[in-house]
């Protein structure tokens, strides 16, 4: 039974195969459309992943302010001051904090020989890598055994080793901040960096070194990461246990700043998710056109076929097996426009390569830039989209060729 359907829907479009072929080309378009523009919000959501990634996409900063309202008889504008015991009140009542890292910065003359610039020191702990998503291109990375001895050791960042060493060796080498000593260890990799920012000329030392810098008893800001997706609760806990360890109100926003990177990145996904549905709606909209092309041709075959129909009902065949003879009809033309289009979207998007996005503001920035991935629910969503456009497109035709009169259809000339 199926098979003599396809084999009538076969003979139907070979009968006119130049407006079949037609409008195979209006739905492998209309399909090819839907697969590009969701494939182009899909690579839009992994730039904008990549980004965040880059930078650490879970890391929380915590950074000391000024009180902006009277608490536990402090008057407001009193400076907020975190210390080491900070590091240990966080690991205490934020279990799901993975890594902690205390930092110091301060810009200071560096020197190799008679190279001299003035670079950002940063005195870290040796979670910041993990933290920050710091890539190692060569060397080792600061490590605890330097912390507890107090080691005078650096990693340099990528445009601070050009700058310093002009393409030569640079580990072993020894370099001065500000007239003291520090044995280059590693070199990083380097990282997305938009306009004049110095993050790719970062030098980082100990945090326990940082001492022959600056003062170190207060903390510029600590840094960490977390497990868990509940990162509301953790800012919030972390929040009322440093507001009643230095004695301000936890809504008192101005007493400390919390910088939260995941928080952010959902923003943007929602902005993400907003583009994908509005591209989709538009891909829809143009297989939408697909569709009436396809309707057109199946209610010009009904037409030019009504003789045919009339024979068909007057030997017997029944209202559904007409309306299935040319549903199926529709349905090979979809499917067969549908095989067409998802290849010419395949073929497009490695054709295109990489799409300008975040390297156009900032470089070292090509994982920022968007790539058509058309992902196996990409090619899912579309094919449900040209599914039901072909369903619908084939019904009207159907329905009409079905209800056809038989005595009416074997008089239509």
């Amino acid at each position: 039974m199926h098979r003599d359907l396809l084999q009538q829907a076969y003979g139907a479009m070979r009968h006119d195969l130049r407006k079949t072929l037609l409008t195979m080309m209006g739905m492998a378009w209309g399909i090819a459309t839907v697969v590009l523009l969701l494939a182009y919000g899909e690579g839009f959501g992994r730039a904008i992943q990549n980004i965040f990634e880059s930078f650490g996409a879970r890391s929380v900063g915590i950074f000391p302010g000024r009180t902006s309202q009277e608490a536990g008889g402090n008057k407001a504008g009193m400076p907020v001051r975190f210390t080491d015991t900070d590091i240990e009140l966080i690991r205490n009542v934020a279990p799901l904090v993975k890594h902690v890292s205390r930092t110091a910065d301060r810009d200071a003359t560096v020197q190799n020989g008679n190279r001299s610039f003035s670079f950002p020191v940063n005195g870290v702990d040796p979670g910041v890598a993990v933290i920050w998503n710091l890539n190692l291109d060569e060397g080792r990375w600061l490590n605890e055994e330097d912390i507890v001895q107090h080691a005078k050791v650096a990693v340099i960042s990528s445009e601070a080793k050009e700058k310093l060493f002009s393409g030569m060796n640079a580990l072993g080498e020894t370099i001065r901040a500000n007239g003291v000593s520090f044995e280059v260890v590693g070199v990083l990799s380097a990282r997305m960096q938009e306009g004049d920012n110095d993050i790719n000329r970062v030098v980082y030392i100990p945090f326990s070194a940082m001492d022959t810098l600056k003062d170190t008893h207060y903390l510029n800001g600590i840094w960490m990461d977390f497990e868990g997706l509940d990162h509301d609760k953790l800012t919030k806990s972390i929040r009322e246990s440093l507001a009643m360890a230095h004695q301000f109100k936890p809504d008192d926003r101005r007493a400390i700043y919390i910088h939260d990177s995941m928080k952010q990145l959902e923003q943007f996904n929602i902005i993400s998710m907003g583009l994908k549905i509005l591209l989709a709606f538009i891909g829809t909209l143009t297989l939408a056109i697909g569709g009436i092309g396809l309707a057109n041709i199946m209610l010009v075959s009904v037409t030019q076929r009504t003789r045919e129909i009339g024979v068909e009902k007057a030997l017997g065949a029944r209202k559904r097996d007409i309306m299935f003879q040319f549903l199926a009809e529709a349905l090979v033309i979809t499917a067969v426009g549908g095989v067409i289009g998802i290849a010419l979207s395949y073929a497009v998007a490695l054709s295109v390569g990489r799409l300008t996005l975040y390297s156009a503001m900032a470089t070292h920035a090509e994982a920022g830039d968007i790539r058509l991935l058309i992902a196996p629910i990409t090619v899912g969503i579309s094919t449900g989209i040209l599914a039901v456009v072909g369903i619908v497109s084939g019904l009207f035709p159907a329905f009409r060729a079905a209800n056809l009169d038989p005595i009416e259809a074997l008089r239509y000339e």
